[in-house]
């Protein structure tokens, strides 16, 4: 699928949802629990959250491959875990704040 900056997608196996903050040109295969991510708006038969793809979403966070480019913001968690084809996107760290001394 082709993801442009502020794409809403939805998860079909879960209540899993994410806003793209930053998409590579190249089209990418977005999962959450094993099954491809939705278009928000657009549903699909639900299937189960695939054990190897179970680790969950936090609300909040930022989702990221920084080598494919890609970042996403869980705007609703569920039980699925993100992932690119087979490959899992890991939390993305906060950016430490400068000292105050």
């Amino acid at each position: 699928m082709q993801l442009k900056p502020g794409s809403r997608l939805v998860s079909a196996v879960c209540d899993t949802e994410v806003v793209v903050v930053k998409a590579p040109a190249a089209e990418v295969d977005l999962r959450c629990g094993g099954s491809p991510m939705l278009p928000k708006g657009e549903s699909a038969p639900r299937t189960e959250v695939d054990e190897a793809y179970s680790g969950g979403t936090l609300i909040g966070k930022r989702y990221a491959d920084e080598e494919l480019g890609l970042e996403v913001l869980c705007t609703k968690a569920g039980a699925g875990s993100l992932s690119v084809g087979d490959a899992e996107l890991f939390q993305k760290d906060a950016k430490p704040l400068p000292s105050s001394d």
